[in-house]
């Protein structure tokens, strides 16, 4: 019962701490500084957090931006497309591929997604994430 206690104080403080520090930093809903065209500050502020779950993979996140894009959530649509993203180039692989991107297109697509976002065209952005769910 002991070790149960200790384990679920653990997983608390791991996830408060991070919130607290999280609150203190610059935060907004908009999109902004994808690229030198829309950075407003040298300090990216925070991104509102999709509602997906922790281990949530890349489709999930393609699905939580698609959904935030639709209405006009832009800063969790950046957010959901970065994890997308991190998701695509973070995996378990053979250390012979560990430098390849699971798909180099994929992250071109996103990347191209989160340029139109960075530009203020939404529907751009929600047809390429649109065009990666599809598949």
């Amino acid at each position: 019962m002991r070790k149960t206690s200790l384990r679920a104080a653990a997983l608390c403080a791991s996830l408060i701490i991070p919130a607290i520090a999280w609150a203190n930093e610059p935060m907004s809903t908009r999109a902004s500084n994808i690229d030198a065209a829309d950075m407003k500050s040298n300090i990216a502020p925070a991104l509102p957090v999709p509602p997906v779950g922790m281990d949530a993979g890349a489709h999930d996140y393609l699905v939580a931006a698609r959904e935030a894009l639709r209405h006009r959530r832009t800063g969790e649509a950046q957010q959901a497309l970065e994890m997308a993203e991190t998701r695509l180039l973070t995996r378990v692989t053979t250390p012979e591929a560990a430098a390849t991107p699971d798909d180099e297109s994929d992250v071109r697509s996103i990347a191209g997604a989160r340029h139109a976002l960075g530009a203020g065209d939404t529907g751009q952005a929600i047809q390429i994430v649109d065009g990666m769910i599809s598949r």
